[in-house]
Protein backbone atom coordinates (compact mmCIF):
# COMPACT_ATOMS: atom_id res chain seq x y z
CA UNK A 1 0.00 0.00 0.00
CA UNK A 2 2.50 2.53 0.59
CA UNK A 3 4.37 2.08 -2.76
CA UNK A 4 1.10 4.05 -4.23
CA UNK A 5 1.28 6.88 -2.17
CA UNK A 6 2.01 10.33 -3.96
CA UNK A 7 1.65 14.02 -3.61
CA UNK A 8 -1.45 15.47 -5.44
CA UNK A 9 -1.05 19.34 -6.80
CA UNK A 10 -2.70 21.55 -9.33
CA UNK A 11 -0.82 23.88 -11.46
CA UNK A 12 -1.85 26.38 -13.75
CA UNK A 13 -1.56 28.97 -16.97
CA UNK A 14 -3.70 30.59 -19.53
CA UNK A 15 -6.12 27.98 -20.10
CA UNK A 16 -3.97 25.03 -19.05
CA UNK A 17 -4.47 23.12 -15.88
CA UNK A 18 -1.77 20.41 -14.90
CA UNK A 19 -2.86 17.70 -12.49
CA UNK A 20 0.39 15.98 -10.56
CA UNK A 21 0.64 13.11 -8.96
CA UNK A 22 4.43 12.95 -7.26
CA UNK A 23 5.91 10.03 -6.36
CA UNK A 24 8.87 9.19 -4.55
CA UNK A 25 12.08 7.05 -5.84
CA UNK A 26 13.23 6.18 -9.44
CA UNK A 27 10.80 5.59 -12.17
CA UNK A 28 9.58 6.54 -15.69
CA UNK A 29 7.78 10.44 -16.02
CA UNK A 30 4.43 10.11 -17.85
CA UNK A 31 2.13 13.10 -19.30
CA UNK A 32 -1.20 12.00 -20.30
CA UNK A 33 -0.46 8.32 -20.23
CA UNK A 34 2.59 8.73 -23.00
CA UNK A 35 6.49 9.05 -21.77
CA UNK A 36 7.64 12.26 -20.99
CA UNK A 37 9.84 12.86 -23.97
CA UNK A 38 7.49 11.53 -26.44
CA UNK A 39 5.04 14.25 -25.10
CA UNK A 40 7.38 17.32 -25.35
CA UNK A 41 8.95 17.86 -28.17
CA UNK A 42 10.54 20.88 -28.12
CA UNK A 43 14.29 20.55 -26.39
CA UNK A 44 13.80 24.08 -24.13
CA UNK A 45 10.02 22.72 -22.83
CA UNK A 46 11.86 20.08 -20.83
CA UNK A 47 14.43 22.67 -18.91
CA UNK A 48 11.00 24.28 -18.02
CA UNK A 49 9.66 21.55 -16.73
CA UNK A 50 12.81 20.07 -14.91
CA UNK A 51 14.05 23.02 -13.84
CA UNK A 52 12.51 23.03 -9.70
CA UNK A 53 14.02 19.28 -9.47
CA UNK A 54 17.24 20.35 -10.36
CA UNK A 55 16.88 23.87 -8.68
CA UNK A 56 15.40 21.96 -5.21
CA UNK A 57 18.45 19.31 -5.80
CA UNK A 58 16.16 16.21 -6.38
CA UNK A 59 16.32 15.46 -9.65
CA UNK A 60 16.88 11.79 -8.90
CA UNK A 61 14.53 11.32 -6.06
CA UNK A 62 11.24 11.70 -7.63
CA UNK A 63 9.32 10.64 -10.60
CA UNK A 64 5.48 11.92 -11.56
CA UNK A 65 2.31 11.40 -13.65
CA UNK A 66 0.67 14.61 -15.18
CA UNK A 67 -2.86 14.88 -16.59
CA UNK A 68 -2.33 18.52 -18.12
CA UNK A 69 -5.43 19.94 -20.20
CA UNK A 70 -6.09 23.21 -22.39
CA UNK A 71 -3.98 25.64 -23.96
CA UNK A 72 -0.51 24.11 -26.27
CA UNK A 73 2.72 23.22 -25.80
CA UNK A 74 4.29 25.80 -24.14
CA UNK A 75 1.81 26.38 -21.69
CA UNK A 76 0.95 23.12 -20.61
CA UNK A 77 4.92 23.17 -19.74
CA UNK A 78 4.40 26.19 -17.98
CA UNK A 79 1.39 24.56 -15.90
CA UNK A 80 3.36 21.43 -15.09
CA UNK A 81 6.22 23.01 -13.55
CA UNK A 82 4.00 25.02 -11.80
CA UNK A 83 2.46 21.90 -10.27
CA UNK A 84 5.50 20.29 -10.15
CA UNK A 85 6.83 23.27 -7.74
CA UNK A 86 3.81 22.70 -5.31
CA UNK A 87 4.17 19.27 -5.25
CA UNK A 88 7.34 19.52 -3.86
CA UNK A 89 6.88 21.91 -1.69
CA UNK A 90 4.12 19.67 -0.20
CA UNK A 91 6.79 16.76 0.24
CA UNK A 92 9.33 18.80 2.05
CA UNK A 93 8.50 22.43 3.54
CA UNK A 94 11.94 23.21 3.37
CA UNK A 95 12.13 23.10 -0.42
CA UNK A 96 9.60 26.17 -0.62
CA UNK A 97 12.34 29.10 -0.06
CA UNK A 98 14.60 27.96 -2.25
CA UNK A 99 11.44 27.22 -5.32
CA UNK A 100 9.87 30.70 -4.53
CA UNK A 101 13.14 32.40 -4.87
CA UNK A 102 13.58 31.09 -7.97
CA UNK A 103 10.01 32.07 -8.75
CA UNK A 104 8.72 28.67 -9.83
CA UNK A 105 5.95 28.99 -6.88
CA UNK A 106 3.86 32.03 -8.58
CA UNK A 107 1.00 31.79 -10.61
CA UNK A 108 0.97 33.48 -14.22
CA UNK A 109 -2.37 34.87 -14.27
CA UNK A 110 -2.27 36.38 -17.64
CA UNK A 111 -5.21 35.42 -19.89
CA UNK A 112 -6.25 36.26 -23.39
CA UNK A 113 -8.25 39.07 -23.06
CA UNK A 114 -11.76 38.97 -24.67
CA UNK A 115 -13.09 40.05 -27.96
CA UNK A 116 -15.33 43.27 -27.66
CA UNK A 117 -18.22 44.20 -29.24
CA UNK A 118 -17.90 46.85 -32.26
CA UNK A 119 -13.83 45.70 -32.23
CA UNK A 120 -12.24 43.03 -34.66
CA UNK A 121 -10.26 41.97 -31.52
CA UNK A 122 -9.91 42.33 -28.33
CA UNK A 123 -8.73 46.44 -29.05
CA UNK A 124 -8.61 46.56 -32.48
CA UNK A 125 -11.11 49.01 -33.80
CA UNK A 126 -12.29 49.08 -37.38
CA UNK A 127 -10.79 51.82 -39.64
CA UNK A 128 -11.33 55.49 -39.19
CA UNK A 129 -11.43 57.76 -41.58
CA UNK A 130 -12.64 61.92 -41.14
CA UNK A 131 -13.63 62.05 -45.06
Amino acid sequence: MTANKYIYAVGRRKTAVAQIRLHTGKGDSKINGLAFDNYIKRSDLFHVILAPLKVAGVFDTYHFEVTVEGSWESAQAWAIRHALSRALVESDVNLKKVLKGAGFLSRDARQVERKKPGLHKARKGPSWSKR
